[in-house]
């Protein structure tokens, strides 16, 4: 049985494993979970993950879920390239470092931003609140400014002087309020230097296919096919942003 990969490509994580799967030339199937639709809530996905979140692996009777945890699998047994993880004790720390410090730093005050300017609109059919947005923004700001003064002031990539996990994850999550028109490279002129060696890195058609969704406007129309999911999804929103 192939590899299956349970991927959303809305999800800045989800990204970033379809990138790596993509660039190492690892062979999947693609098994699309489209959140906005409650796909991840149904019977036949809560036996890849219970916890009802993607990414997720299968791979033969073997399932995992989280996307860190996901990269290294893919990482080690397709045997990548030293330079995504490397085998150097301090070298790898800093990229352990940086996967373990995102999470609350950057996946989760950038995912916000993007929330509160795209979906929460989506699905309300309301206007983008533009108190709670600038807001959410400065929750932002501290790592940025961190990235972009300190850690790439030393460096061109986040955790080595080669592209990393730590730089793929980062990317991923810092496109995601950018592609809805929140650029949160504008102000920091070394982190928009760096968002452009790891676009060159990756391939710019890699990038572009990857992030071919989150680029595009969403039809209005499509949040109303269910309005009672709409309604549940703008509650979860509400709370998550308040």
């Amino acid at each position: 049985m192939p590899l299956e990969l349970f991927l959303d490509l809305y999800s800045p994580p989800c990204r970033a494993i379809y990138i790596f799967a993509r660039k190492n030339g690892i062979p999947f199937e693609l098994r699309s979970v489209e959140l906005g639709r409650g796909e991840h809530l149904k019977p036949e996905f809560l036996k890849v993950n219970p916890l009802g979140k993607v990414p997720a692996l299968k791979d033969g009777d073997f399932l995992l879920a989280e996307s860190v945890a996901i990269l290294l699998y893919l990482s080690r047994k397709y045997h990548a390239a030293a330079h995504w993880y490397p085998p150097e004790l301090q070298a790898c720390a800093r990229v352990d470092e940086y996967l373990a410090w995102q999470h609350t730093a950057v996946q989760l005050p950038a995912t916000n931003v993007y929330l509160c300017k795209s979906l929460l609109p989506y699905f309300s059919g309301q206007s983008v609140d533009p108190v709670r947005l600038d807001r959410l923004l400065g929750k932002l700001k501290p790592a940025l400014q961190h990235l972009d003064r300190e850690v790439l002031a030393a460096k061109p990539f986040l955790a080595t002087e080669q592209l990393s996990l730590a730089d793929l994850m980062a990317f991923t999550e810092l496109m995601q309020p950018t592609a809805v028109g929140c650029d949160v490279f504008q102000d920091w002129p070394r982190l928009a230097a760096w968002r452009a060696r790891v676009e060159a890195a990756l391939g710019p058609e890699l990038v572009r296919d990857a992030h071919r969704l989150v680029l595009q406007p969403r039809d209005p129309r499509d949040a109303q096919r269910d309005p009672k999911l709409a309604q549940e999804l703008v509650q979860r929103l509400l709370e998550r942003l308040s």
